[in-house]
């Protein structure tokens, strides 16, 4: 047997353990979990940290705005040093719509060994603990949610115990790079933190989606948020593992109803969402960052170019491996183009997807030791370990 053919009978098999053994990562049917409606509706406060979001806050803050909560709601927006007239927006989406109560602040600059966006997250929560909420919805700024979003939110946290419970917001897909990139951004994801693996009970598995958490205030007291993550770049994930690190229960899935109006209409744009966090996922570690460039190529680039070089130099087995394992692989990406609607002749194209995502995880580590820092809406951190504002 050739060399090839070994590595092809390799990625196969390390294929067939991610189509069983990883959680099923590959379906989309974890969604909210069983709930029903409390007796006493507990109190919420939203906090939303926004960062020159203008261009996305008519589509989004009006959806927060019109929740149809029988409880008592509040909305906390935080001006995090916006230079576009956020908070003046804000203020006259509230007067325009009406809805929620909304209360607009303003943080300053956050003290080293902060992010931007856990400053402003502290800043709102300081703001929303004189109204002695039981409950905190994070959400960001670009994330529209519909008329019921926070009461079945509640009602799930309620019934299954339940001291975060997340949504993976649904991204836009409209461009043509949306359309090859995005939906593979959440199926990579899952498969780092299967979903089902969060939600069950004893499980280490700890993973929330920043843009729709719900977080049980006395939580939040108990797990020291945001203090004790204030460094993180990857804040969502940090926050599920300080609330499983204090013995809560968090619940991961997908939405139905929750959705990013924020649009990355080209490959420059996701390139750049991407790559500022994609070192710091790996702890900037250079082992971690080899192992993950040895698997990727291992897992998704392998099998085309087993086909490639079978057939093209007779090589019956190898190509057939390869294109078994390619099978496999763009069977474990239907459910993500089906739950984002998008063709399904998009599927095959995901070796190519993932060859995008490990040369922007490489250029993410590339820039890290350069030490240009890093910058996000206009924020810069000299450091070179410094992490970008996501708010």
């Amino acid at each position: 047997m050739s060399a090839l053919l070994w590595i092809t009978v390799v990625s196969l098999a390390a294929w067939c353990w991610l189509l069983f053994g990883q959680g099923f990562f590959w379906r989309t049917d974890v969604r909210l979990p069983p709930r029903r409606e409390p007796e006493e509706w507990p109190s919420v406060c939203v906090v939303v940290p926004a960062r020159d979001e203008a261009a996305v806050l008519s589509a989004s803050l009006p959806s927060l705005l019109a929740q149809d909560y029988p409880g008592r709601a509040e909305v906390f927006l935080v001006d995090d040093g916006s230079t576009d007239g956020t908070g003046e927006l804000a203020r006259e989406l509230s007067r325009r719509h009406g809805g929620l109560p909304l209360t607009v602040g303003s943080p300053g600059e956050p003290p080293a060994g902060w992010t931007g966006k856990l400053w402003a997250v502290r800043h709102g929560i300081g703001l929303a603990r004189a109204r002695d909420p039981e409950y905190l919805l994070l959400t960001d700024a670009d994330i529209a949610h519909a008329p019921g979003g926070l009461r079945e939110l509640v009602a799930a946290a309620r019934t299954g115990g339940f001291d975060v419970v997340s949504q993976m917001a649904r991204l836009r897909v409209a461009s043509p790079w949306e359309r090859l990139v995005v939906p593979a951004f959440v199926y990579f994801f899952a498969q780092l933190y299967p979903f089902r693996w969060i939600g069950r009970k004893g499980a280490r598995t700890a993973a929330a989606a920043g843009g729709c958490v719900l977080l049980r205030a006395g939580m939040a007291d108990e797990a020291r948020v945001p203090e004790s993550i204030r460094h993180a770049v990857i804040d969502d994930v940090a926050l599920a593992r300080a609330v499983k690190g204090s013995g809560g229960r968090v619940w991961l899935g997908l939405a139905d109803h929750v959705d990013s109006v924020r649009p990355y209409p080209r490959l420059g744009d996701l390139w750049r969402m991407v790559s500022r966090s994609a070192y710091a996922q790996l702890r900037h570690n250079p082992l971690l960052l080899l192992g993950t460039v040895a698997g990727l190529a291992l897992v998704y680039l392998v099998p085309p170019t087993a086909v490639v070089v079978g057939v093209a130099g007779g090589g019956a087995a190898t190509a057939l491996v390869g294109a078994a394992a390619w099978t496999v692989m763009t069977g474990t990406y239907l459910p993500m183009l089906r739950y984002y609607r998008q063709p399904l002749w998009l599927a095959p194209l995901l070796p190519f997807t993932a060859l995008l995502y490990l040369l922007m995880t490489v250029d993410s580590a590339v820039q890290h030791y350069r030490g240009r820092g890093a910058a996000w809406k206009g924020r810069t951190y000299a450091r070179p370990d410094a992490v970008p504002d996501e708010g």
